[in-house]
């Protein structure tokens, strides 16, 4: 990292200003070329300075530069950021000319990559800075906000400090047993401290997968036979006419998507083609489609037609649901219902019109009780925020499970060691104290430019 990167940090178009970041050694020398004010390399640490961007003889935009010394900077590098004219043409000429006088590109992510690499934040406090950029709800913002602020870093941290404490007892018993003043370690002890270390960590994932939803939000598949009003519950869901509804069966073909912000968690919801067995080949690829949906759905909504008796189709759709995250709607209960409630014991049922808003206030309280919304509203929002934070940590929790489980066959104390510092490694992967560059670029590259 001895090279000085630039990129635009605000987005491409017309507006009042643009900001162009600098981040290297030569940040302050490169702009010091083109720029008409103050001499840049004497001024202080986190200064503004008026002047003009020049080309030679050439003004091309009047603008204020901030610069800010190593290390107190975001990158612990130093930073340049150039305050101009917003619009295409004038963010790229100044762009062209920091390029010409040495800068290179940034790649996406790089400013943060670096602050990462320098030590300046650990790889959560990295994943949240983005997770604060594609926040679209305000209690998204919230759980981005505790992962920068580093409160979730410090649990893990702990955990780490108290199995090193653990690990390192461990070895002084076995390398040092003639000591007399050292603390005896017995497999009660080790079998207590792992059961606190196990339940912390529980807590922790448990907490994290319902708070996920947060800054995920909740992945929502629509799906039955063809015309029983899938269509029109996503509408109404989304209070617009999203998706054609008619009474011609097989109207929607391919999915069709639309968000919702419900009580701070945005539900992505997708109607699906209507299943059902058929010889049309565009038909036959929506149905596809909607299967594959509901294998990563987090969510799914089965549409049946109360006023009809439970089909083949509607049978076959079911069995490949997860009554854990599958809400049944009896849709069209304006009809006598052909339906008994008692075939669909094993699922939450709602019954519904959705030619009106009925029905739709009793499924959003279900979907709040399914997936527990009603805790996140008094929580402090100090969550593992995504899939490889989680992953890790029930990596790191199996570990302890083996301990337990080692400690119960009587196995001896060393070999415990090899569990705990299983634990220990996986825990480290979550903040980054260990990582590999693929890692890195994989987890960089969702990053924007500029950023």
């Amino acid at each position: 990292m001895t090279d000085t990167i630039v990129a635009i940090s605000t987005a491409v178009g017309v507006g009042a200003i643009s900001i162009i970041r600098l981040s290297g050694p030569d940040a302050i020398k490169i702009v010091n070329q083109i720029f008409k004010g103050k001499n840049l390399e004497k001024v202080p640490t986190h200064t503004i300075h008026y002047g003009n961007i020049i080309d030679g003889e050439e003004i091309i935009d009047e603008v204020l530069v901030s610069v800010m010394l190593s290390p107190k900077t975001f990158t612990t590098e130093n930073v340049v950021e150039i305050n101009c004219h917003g619009g295409i043409a004038t963010t790229n000429k100044v762009l062209e000319l920091v390029l010409r006088k040495g800068a290179r590109l940034a790649e996406p992510g790089e400013f943060t990559k670096r602050a990462f690499l320098n030590g300046r934040i650990d790889l959560i406090k990295a994943e949240s800075v983005m997770d604060l950029i594609e926040s679209k709800t305000d209690k998204a913002r919230k759980v981005a906000i505790a992962g920068i602020s580093g409160k979730i870093s410090d649990k893990i941290r702990t955990l780490r400090q108290n199995l090193v404490d653990l690990i390192a007892n461990i070895e002084v018993n076995i390398d040092y047993p003639e000591y007399e003043d050292i603390e005896v370690v017995t497999k009660e002890k080790i079998a207590s401290q792992v059961f606190q270390m196990k339940e912390f960590l529980k807590k922790i994932i448990r907490e994290s997968e319902t708070g996920r939803l947060l800054t995920e939000g909740i992945k929502t598949v629509i799906v039955g036979r063809p015309n029983v009003g899938k269509s029109s519950l996503l509408n109404r869901l989304l209070e617009e006419d999203k998706a054609i509804v008619t009474d011609i069966a097989g109207t929607t073909r391919d999915i069709v998507e639309g968000n919702l912000n419900f009580d701070g968690v945005l539900l992505h919801i997708i109607d699906t083609a209507g299943i059902r067995t058929t010889t049309d080949k565009v038909e036959q690829i929506g149905v596809e489609k909607s299967l594959n949906l509901m294998q990563d759905a987090d969510l799914i909504l089965v549409v049946l037609n109360a006023a009809e008796p439970l089909t083949v189709e509607d049978e076959n759709i079911l069995k490949k649901t997860n009554p854990q995250n599958t809400i049944v709607l009896l849709n069209k209960n304006d009809l006598e219902s052909k339906i008994k409630t008692s075939d669909l014991s094993q699922y939450r049922v709602i019954t519904t019109n959705t030619l009106s808003d009925e029905g739709i206030e009793p499924l959003k309280k279900e979907i709040k009780k399914l997936f527990q919304l009603d805790l996140l509203e008094q929580s402090d929002y100090t969550y593992l925020n995504n899939i490889r934070q989680i992953s890790l940590a029930k990596d790191a929790y199996q570990s302890l499970l083996e301990v337990e489980n080692n400690l119960s066959k009587e196995v001896p104390i060393d070999l415990l060691e090899i569990d705990l510092k299983n634990c220990w490694i996986a825990l480290g992967d979550i903040i980054g104290e260990n990582y590999s560059e693929e890692l890195l670029d994989q987890l960089f590259s969702q990053f924007c430019v500029g950023k």
